[in-house]
């Protein structure tokens, strides 16, 4: 095998064959076509493959009309796509994308059959968003050049793909489709064959924390959503995003990254997920998940605290936390010196502070302070327009209603959620941040890679990493120091990557 030819981008001249002609396969098709590919697509259902070219066909003719392509351009890319009758077809193809089920199986033997097909220079991809490379290729006589080329639906618009290296793959040729990908318009990133990968698995706690939230009874779906789009400027609540993916594969994902990992905690099931799955509650394709999509119900409003009248003593505020600015720049009170206990703003015995992973309650006994109020992370204080909010048990009404006086003042949707450890926002960021940190220890990914991974594939509204750099690797470390320490769990041990930079002061950028 001459390794020698695949140090570039594969040319435009370089026939692409796209086994399976369901959403994935179709999309790959699209891309490859409109990049300037010739592009056979094969499916063990003729009809099938007809109905993908014909609508894709139609896609490119959509783009011509909103001026996103030239007709003629829609035209040559439309001429470009080819069907294939038999596997035999795809003899002299320059790469084979499979995009078929995600069955080990089922794609072994595909992969076998291909090898007398093809000739011993043509690269192998799997589009599989869960099955082991190394174990797809370990029957194979070339496994080298199997290669996992992940990428994420609707394929012609999300920008990441996951290229993904076997024990056997070889890096010359996963580097080769790193470089054919982002000729195609896509954001490459390189990852190991590891259960998850690196989207699956670092997204798990954006849906295991609002279980766990709504476990134990913090608010309602519709608030958590709410909180998790308004203050973590996510694009979509965990619960709406569950209800869209299907109940049905998203717990599918996490019980094989729970299974894949050994039965690690960090990755458990939850039991309310399976009990909707068991029910039939699939989410929006059932028509009903966390929310009813069949019009027998309105959809939940998020809870929010009412209007409260200004507190008779004057606000205080201290030190230069986001927050503090904002409030700041609002009320037009003027901050002090910051206060060596991270306190943020005072009104009389009313003390509001950042959640640092411990409950309101456990905050205030160890600080001697009966009236506390926690309030939540947000990715930008300045536009967020809500707040989630936590008050000690020992905390006053008046005392309460004095903190939430003053972030309503300041513009902010108040809503409180039980006093549950790290609150919303915090805890999903801490663990998100966790989880990628422990990819890049473990050699899964780079740092980059992983937060373009997050932002590409999943749109968060910023990469776990550089986050944890912007609220500091130290308070991340802290958040799930107390986590674990109140839940006896090892789900929120703290990775080994942030507990070394913490000690050395330093964060993941510098």
């Amino acid at each position: 095998m001459n390794m020698s030819q695949f140090t570039n981008t594969l040319p435009t001249t370089a026939r692409i064959a796209v086994i399976g002609s369901g959403t994935m396969g179709a999309g790959i098709a699209q891309v490859a076509a409109a990049a300037g590919h010739t592009v056979q697509l094969f499916d063990n259902r003729p009809a099938a493959v007809d109905r993908a070219i014909t609508e894709i066909a139609g896609m490119f003719d959509k783009l011509a009309a909103k001026g996103k392509m030239t007709a003629q351009a829609a035209s040559d890319a439309s001429a470009r796509l080819q069907p294939a009758s038999r596997l035999e077809d795809l003899a002299g193809a320059a790469l084979v994308v499979e995009a078929i089920v995600e069955n080990l199986d089922v794609k072994r033997a595909l992969f076998s059959q291909l090898e007398g097909i093809v000739d011993d220079d043509c690269i192998l991809a799997s589009n599989t968003s869960s099955i082991s490379i190394t174990s797809i290729g370990a029957a194979l006589r070339l496994p080298q050049r199997l290669v996992g080329m992940h990428f994420f639906n609707p394929v012609p618009l999300m920008a990441l793909v996951e290229i993904i290296s076997g024990l056997a793959t070889d890096a010359t040729l996963a580097q080769r489709l790193a470089d054919t990908a982002s000729a195609w318009g896509k954001n490459p990133v390189h990852t190991k064959s590891t259960p998850g990968f690196i989207v699956n698995r670092v997204a798990r706690p954006y849906y295991a924390e609002a279980l766990r939230l709504l476990n134990e009874q913090a608010a309602t779906p519709a608030t958590i959503d709410a909180v998790l789009r308004e203050a973590g400027g996510f694009r979509m609540g965990p619960f709406e995003l569950m209800d869209l993916i299907g109940h049905d594969v998203n717990f599918a994902v996490t019980q094989s990254v729970f299974q894949a990992y050994f039965t690690d905690p960090r990755f458990t099931p939850s039991l309310i997920q399976q009990e909707l799955v068991n029910a039939g509650f699939l989410g929006r394709k059932s028509g009903r998940g966390f929310y009813r999509y069949d019009g027998s119900a309105s959809v939940p409003d998020a809870d929010a605290e009412a209007a409260r009248p200004a507190a008779r003593e004057q606000a205080q505020l201290f030190g230069d936390h986001a927050l503090v600015r904002t409030l700041a720049e609002r009320t037009g009170l003027a901050p002090q010196t910051a206060s060596e206990d991270g306190l943020l703003a005072q009104v009389g015995e009313a003390r509001l502070y950042l959640t640092d992973g411990r409950s309101a309650t456990r905050r205030a006994q160890d600080d001697g302070q009966r009236d506390i109020v926690l309030v939540d992370l947000a990715l930008d204080y300045g536009s967020a327009r809500r707040l989630a909010v936590a008050r000690a048990d020992q905390c006053s009404d008046s005392a309460f209603d004095a903190i939430v006086a003053l972030l309503q003042q300041a513009a902010y949707v108040v809503t409180r959620i039980d006093d549950i450890p790290g609150l919303a926002v915090m805890r999903t960021v801490a663990m998100l941040a966790n989880e990628a940190a422990d990819t890049v220890h473990q050699g899964v990914c780079s740092l980059a890679d992983v937060d373009m991974a997050m932002q590409k594939g999943v749109n968060y509204p910023r990469g776990p990493l550089a986050w944890a750099d912007a609220i500091g690797v130290a308070t991340v470390a802290t958040v799930l120091t107390h986590l674990s320490t109140t839940y006896g769990e090892d789900r929120y041990r703290v990775s080994p990557l942030i507990q070394r930079l913490t000690a050395s002061g330093r964060n993941f950028h510098g």
